[in-house]
């Protein structure tokens, strides 16, 4: 498998002593229907991971609370053992119940049981990069994440996980985080229509924090802009082109992580990313009505 990067858009980024490809691949969608159960097609969603890797993808991200515990499976399946410049976020702090909902587990003993988890169904032996997933499905909330995020300390202290971030965050809690340790990304919801973190994102790059868009065209509800279609007509490709493009021009120490199902559509992605957009397209696309 090749690890190249060096036709990859928007190059690479350094979290702590690990060098990442700025275009990065997300496995949630691997999995079946809101994010539960198998995928429809295994082999397709095998062929997706080796697919990132070949086209020269090092950051891939993923949740032992995928499935549960499908993605990680998958990724274990497809490419364990692992070519050495891939890196694998994953995620702890949150399960998943019967009804598909994503209870908070977030005490000592939950945070130690998911590191576990995520090493196991990962086959490592230290994990690259865990973040802390915070607030709830309806964003992030407010409150002390001292507890959880000081049992993830004493864990990359006790050589079981080299790198820390953390996910749906508050800027309060983001601050908080790093006076008990180290981060090297911040994963929130950010896209061309829900621009809260714009300052934080400067002030992270500042800092040297990388900051991971989820949901970069939009999620369950795809980004829908008449700027955003007229941009892509103009430049004759997709609105999605558009998005990923946009993100990557937006500032350097943004990572993405589009998630597909499909080969092809990873492929897509990748092309699209690339386009440079001119300043009259960024003006416009700087223009729709976002939330924040």
């Amino acid at each position: 498998m090749s690890t190249t990067s060096l036709t990859l858009p928007g190059g690479t980024w350094t979290l702590g002593d690990l060098t990442v490809t700025r275009f990065g691949y997300g496995a949630m969608q691997l999995t079946g229907p809101w994010v539960m159960g198998p995928p429809a097609d295994r082999e397709a969603a095998l062929d997706v991971l080796r697919t990132a890797v070949d086209l020269g993808i090092t950051h891939l991200d993923t949740s032992d609370a995928y499935g549960p515990r499908v993605t990680n499976e998958l990724i274990r399946e497809a490419l364990h053992p692992y070519p050495g410049p891939l890196r694998i976020a994953t995620k702890v702090g949150a399960t998943r119940d019967d009804q598909g909902g994503w209870p908070p587990a977030r005490r000592p003993d939950d945070i130690r049981r998911q590191v576990d988890d995520n090493l196991t169904s990962l086959g490592l032996d230290t994990l690259d990069l865990v973040n802390l997933r915070l607030g709830d499905a309806e964003g992030p909330r407010p409150g002390s994440l001292a507890e959880a995020f000081e049992t993830l300390a004493e864990l990359q202290q006790e050589g079981l996980i080299r790198h820390l971030g953390v996910s749906n965050a508050t800027e309060q809690q983001i601050t908080e985080a790093q006076t008990i340790a180290p981060i090297v990304c911040v994963q929130n919801m950010y896209n061309l229509a829900h621009r809260h973190d714009d300052g934080l994102i400067d002030k992270l790059d500042a800092d040297g924090v990388a900051y991971v868009p989820f949901f970069p065209l939009g999620g369950f509800t795809p980004l829908q802009s008449s700027a955003l279609s007229a941009v892509a007509a103009r430049r004759t490709t997709t609105p999605k082109a558009v998005a990923l493009a946009w993100l990557l021009q937006r500032s350097p120490n943004i990572l993405l992580i589009p998630g597909t199902s499909s080969a092809t559509h990873l492929r897509e992605n990748l092309a699209g990313a690339g386009m440079v957009l001119s300043a009259e397209d960024v003006a416009e696309l700087d223009g729709i009505e976002h939330t924040g």
